[in-house]
Parts: C-alpha cells; structure tokens; sequence
C-alpha cells in the first residue's frame, strides 16, 4: 500500500473559459496535517470541492487516488462515504437543534427506520468527549459560541468515521484561545490516525502545526514545504504565495504631526435592552486627523459593539455620555446620520452584512451613496460605472467586470469591495472591524497599503482587529477593551502582546 492517503493528480478545472486550476498535483501522507496555502483566488477551495465532490467528477479534467484507488465523486455523499469530509468556514449546523441532533443529522442512529434517541445522546456523548467538549447533548446550538460549534462540526464529521479530514479557514471566527484549543484538536487528532488538511491564512498557525504545507498561485501548485527539514517558515511561505518577498508585513509611513481630535467619547455607556447588560461602559476615548488608533481585546470584550454604538446605533443600545465630532456634540438616531457626519464603518461580517452578495461589484460599491450618482432620483448608470471603475483601480479589486457578482469574488477581493462602498461616502472617520479576517497575506498588504493613504490624506481610522500583529503593526495608539470596558491605553512604542494580553485578561 502506498503511505499516501490522497494523490490528486494533474486536476483541471475552468469555468466559463476561465481556468481555475491548471495541473494542480497534491499528494497527502497517511496521519499527517496538511496544510493549503494559497492567495485568495488562488483555487484553494476549488481544489477541496472538487476532491469533497462538490464539483462532481467529469466537471473536471485529472485524477484523484484516495487509499490506492482512483474515486469518481460524483456527489458530497459519496466522499464521505469513502472517509472523506469538508468542514467549511461558514458552519452548516442548525442553530435550533440541540448538539446531538446536529452531530447525526442526515446520518441517524435507527432501528429499522425507527430513530434511537436515547442511542444518539449516547454516541453523541462519546464524540463530544473526543473533541474535547464539555456541554450537555441536549444543548442547543443557538445557545454555544462560535469556538464550540466549531468543535460540534468536527464530532459531526468523527461520526462518520472520518479518514481524511478537511477543514477550511478553521480559525478564521475564533479568538485566540480557541484557535489553540482547536489546533490541539487537530494534533490529538493526528494521534488517532486521522488525516487533516487545513486551509489557512494564519502563517503562524500553519508553522505551528503543518507537517507539510503545499502552496498554490494562481491555479496552480508552486511546492510543497516540509517541517521536517525546516522549509516552513513565514518567509518562505510568503514568497511562494505571493511570488515576491514582502519583506514588512505592516508597510511604513511617516510619523507626521497629528491633527485636531475627530471623534472623542466621554463616560460613554451603552445598554443593550436584550441582554439586559452594558455592552460599553464609561468609555473616554479619542481619534485625531491622520491618526489609526486600534481596538484590541479578546472575543465577546465590546469592541464591535462599541463601533455600533457609535454608527448610528443601529442595535437601539440605550446611551449615555457624550459624542463629539469635530467638537460638535452629536446624537445619532440613525446611521444615515453618521454617514452624514462622516462617519463610516466597515462591519466585520461583509457576507452578512457588508455586502449584497447577489448584486455586482458596481451596486455594491455606491450603495451606500446612491445620491453621489443621481439627479433627481435617476441613477446615473455612465457615473457609476466611473466611480466603481475608479475604486476598482485604486484598491486593486481583481475581477474580469464591473458586473461581476460580488458573491463570485475571492474574500480579498470582496473586502476591497466592501472597503470601496464606504470611501465612496467621503468619510472623514473610517472603523474597520476586523479588516483582514479570512484574506490571505497579499491582499493584507494591500489593505494595509490603502490605510496609510487613506491616513497620508487626512483621514482617520479606528481598526478593531483580533490580531495581535495586526494592532502592533498598524497603530499609532491602541486602546484595550474587557468587559466593555477600556483597560488600558497604549502608544506604539510602549506596546506589546504581553501587555495587551494582560490589560484584556483584567
């Protein structure tokens, strides 16, 4: 037998003329964590749906050996009927069903068609102990957070006596303490015998648990680095993703004199209703013109919710304390309002909230500002196309049209879109929550490259990010946030994880 659990083998794939993959070959050992590396765009998931058969077999060209026999995958089921199973970034549990329900669904417990429940909560018991989970069967999933869903779709794909486990972007929605725990999922997993591949865009968490990473550039597979001989590191990895060496993640700018304050909060409270809780409380903070401050803190420490609060309030929080902007005390019903006072915000979940996925690239970027591009009520269609067209140079978004479904975009690429619409509104104050979740390392540091323009132009911004890299690397002052409280205050020079992590552990 051979000790390769998979080989894919010259796989091509093209949609409508376009080549998504061209000869991709991948070869994965037998109990190893394999990690695929790639841009976004670089036909990562493309490969992954292929080999899971979500793009069946004869919608692509080449070969896939799975335990020394070639596969025909003409559907998901058949996949994971030979061992195979795909957990991907958006989970695809029921929030209204309780775990056990969730961990057989679609693959029962029954005795002859009739289902054994007291069985499942039994069988559920034991996979929730492998992974580690000490929760109740019977829980909902609505009632657990993100980090421990995560953990309900591996116990899901462990009853189906899974051989190869593929999991894409594990860790983009989790904090950092269950980012570790899930990765050391993965290695006790890896005991047992279980196969994984991982798709990652956190360069540390591949050097911290790849045995091997393959990367891929452009549909195409540049090498595979191996642990063992000390070939993957955070140089390495970049060169060959992005086929350059980006020798400073975080680009530079220039130290410049800091401006008048933009926004500054004081004794700032926010009450949310449905908790029955201060989602912020007493917040004193402060933005001057051309000046990035960041937002760190762990998971569920306020952070989004204080941008909420600030943008127009569009969770009806109850609020106290004062909002100046540009030394005007402001009271924002609406974020109409906030837009008008150029205030904008790039929310953290472009799916759910930023963008609409089904509209193309061009409606996306001027819905925020419809009455930039009309007179009298009449959309000016050439307009539009110009000021899309413009933004669409300026970020750097990668599309073959302007009429391109933004759904259809790479994350990067949907980001940047995101990113567009809210420049198109002049802002004079941007909030980026969590600019560069679930993009790869290029298009960060075209991100990032875009943020010191913006700031070299006068503007303002207030980055929350859960990278700890990220907040060092691109702020002049930092404020840290636990229990919807700040902590603490730092300047760039004083900063570093340590002391971030202690004032967010308060």
């Amino acid at each position: 037998m051979s000790e390769y659990i998979l080989e894919m083998r010259q796989i091509t794939k093209e949609f409508t003329g376009v080549k998504a993959l061209s000869n991709v070959n991948f070869k994965v050992k037998k109990g190893e964590i394999h990690c695929l590396v790639g841009e976004n765009g670089a036909g990562k998931s493309t490969l992954m749906k292929i080999l899971s058969g979500v793009y069946p077999y004869g919608s692509y060209t080449g070969d896939i050996i799975f335990n020394d026999k070639v596969q025909q995958f003409n559907k998901i089921n058949d996949s994971v009927e030979t061992g195979v199973v795909i957990i991907y970034q958006e989970l695809a549990l029921f929030p209204d069903l309780s775990v056990y329900e969730n961990i057989f669904i679609g693959n029962e417990v029954n005795h002859s068609g009739i289902l054994d429940f007291n069985k499942t909560i039994v069988e559920s018991k034991k996979l929730l102990d492998k992974v580690k989970l000490k929760v109740t069967p019977e829980t909902l999933i609505k009632d657990l957070g993100v980090g421990k869903q995560q953990l309900i779709e591996i116990a899901k794909a462990l009853s189906k006596d899974v051989k190869l486990l593929i999991l894409d972007e594990p860790t983009a929605a989790l904090n950092e303490d269950d980012s570790e725990n899930l990765l050391e999922l993965l290695r006790e997993l890896k005991k047992q015998g279980i196969t994984c591949i991982m798709i990652s865009h956190k360069l540390k968490e591949v050097i911290s648990i790849a045995d091997k990473a393959t990367v891929i550039r452009d549909g195409e597979t540049i090498c595979t680095l191996d642990a063992s001989k000390g070939e993957i590191n955070e140089g390495a990895i970049i060169k060959n993703m992005v086929g350059r060496e980006i020798e400073d993640i975080y680009p530079k700018r220039e130290k410049k004199v800091l401006g008048e304050k933009v926004i500054e909060l004081s004794k700032w409270t926010a009450y949310d209703p449905q908790l029955g809780r201060n989602v912020s409380k007493d917040i004193d903070l402060h933005v001057r013109k051309g000046e990035i401050v960041g937002i760190a803190g762990l998971m569920g420490s306020g952070r989004t919710e204080l941008a909420l609060s600030i943008f127009g309030n569009s969770k009806s929080y109850k609020l106290q304390g004062s909002l100046l902007v540009e030394g005007i005390p402001v009271n924002f019903k609406h974020t109409s309002q906030a837009i008008k006072s150029g205030i904008a915000y790039v929310t953290e979940d472009r799916k759910g909230d930023g963008l609409f996925l089904l509209q193309d690239i061009k409606n996306n970027i001027t819905a925020a500002n419809l009455k930039g591009i009309s007179s009298n009520g009449i959309i000016n269609v050439n307009e539009e196309i110009n000021i899309a067209d413009h933004y669409k140079g300026s970020l750097g978004i990668k599309t073959s049209s302007l009429q391109q479904l933004v759904g259809n975009l790479s994350g990067g690429n949907q980001q940047k879109v995101s990113l567009g619409k809210w420049l198109f509104v002049g802002p004079k104050l941007l909030i980026l929550d969590e600019p560069t979740r679930g993009i790869d390392v290029g298009a960060k540091f075209e991100i990032y490259s875009v943020m010191n323009e913006l700031i070299d132009q006068g503007m303002s911004i207030i980055m929350i990010s859960s990278e700890l890299g990220e907040v060092l690397g691109m702020s002049d002052r930092i404020y840290v946030m636990a229990e919807g409280e700040i902590k603490g205050e730092l300047s760039s020079e004083e900063a570093d994880q340590e002391k971030i992590i202690q004032l967010a552990t308060q």
